[in-house]
């Protein structure tokens, strides 16, 4: 997912941001000496993502704190479920609560979200693929929620694989010229994928070589079409404009993966509670 020297310091850059010079209300009202337990309750139907990362800001704030988990990433969690339960200085608890919140419910609602367009499409042999379109300095925890919650991660950044998109091509002058020129400057073994926009540039892709072919907001007829075009000579991969709506017609069409964009940059985050006994 994530080192954990990164983790510790995204954490940490976390809290700071959030307690800064002091916890004004918490200090006036807490001696510091009281003690005591509060259960972390789900208010929905969920999946679990993120639970060692909530469990990681409590004590990168506190290390005494007791941490007790009764799900674990992956597991389905009903609504009125308690989660977790954190005991020791309220505190401490008290400031570590809406980072750990943070974090956990943008974590849960992505791989809810992941959950249920997997759910959609099942049976068809399609995959679910996360994109790049994640909050800064989050991408490895999001990723990570998209695949606890059953999707696929496409490439994590810019350095691991080779995606060809319009403004490229553009750039080139053409998707012939700019595979050409990927082929010369990189090793054998990295997979090209290129963006298309219609059945014309289908078959240059094609013509190039390329490994997978993204379709790009193109309508479910002609999805249709460039999936018979392309014949197995190529993956193929759907994005653009897709929604829970129609991403099982999306799926229909043939293709081998669908990106959805909004699993990362539009997933509600989870509601989830912490509430003290």
């Amino acid at each position: 997912m994530i080192s954990d020297v990164r983790l510790k310091e995204l954490i940490r850059t976390a809290l700071d941001e959030d307690i800064g010079s002091g916890d004004l209300t918490t200090s006036s009202i807490l001696t510091g000496d009281e003690t005591g337990v509060a259960q972390v309750i789900s208010k929905g139907e969920i999946i679990v993502a993120g639970i060692a990362v909530f469990r990681e800001v409590f004590h990168a704030l506190d290390s005494s704190l007791d941490f007790e988990e009764y799900f674990c990433d992956g597991q389905p969690a009903g609504k009125g479920e308690s989660l977790a339960c954190v005991s020791g200085s309220l505190k401490s608890i008290l400031l570590a609560e809406r980072v750990a919140l943070n974090f956990f419910q943008r974590m849960c609602g992505i791989a809810t979200m992941t959950h249920k367009y997997v759910e959609e499409i099942s049976g068809t042999g399609v995959k679910i693929l996360d994109t790049r379109k994640t909050t800064p300095n989050l991408r490895s925890l999001e990723k990570y929620a998209v695949k606890t919650g059953g999707g696929l991660n496409h490439r994590f950044g810019l350095y691991d694989g080779v995606m060809i998109k319009d403004n490229h091509i553009s750039a080139a002058g053409g998707i012939s010229n700019a595979v050409r020129k990927v082929v010369e400057n990189i090793p054998p073994t990295v997979q090209i994928e290129v963006e298309v926009k219609n059945l014309q540039e289908v078959e240059e892709a094609l013509a190039s070589g390329v490994d997978i072919i993204m379709l790009d907001n193109m309508g479910a007829g002609e999805m249709k079409k460039a999936v018979s075009l392309i014949d197995g000579r190529a993956l193929v991969e759907a994005s653009g404009n897709v929604t829970f709506s129609n991403v099982k017609e999306i799926a229909e069409t043939g293709v081998d993966f669908i990106s959805v964009g909004a699993l990362t940059h539009s997933a509600p985050a989870a509601d989830i509670s912490l509430v003290f006994k």
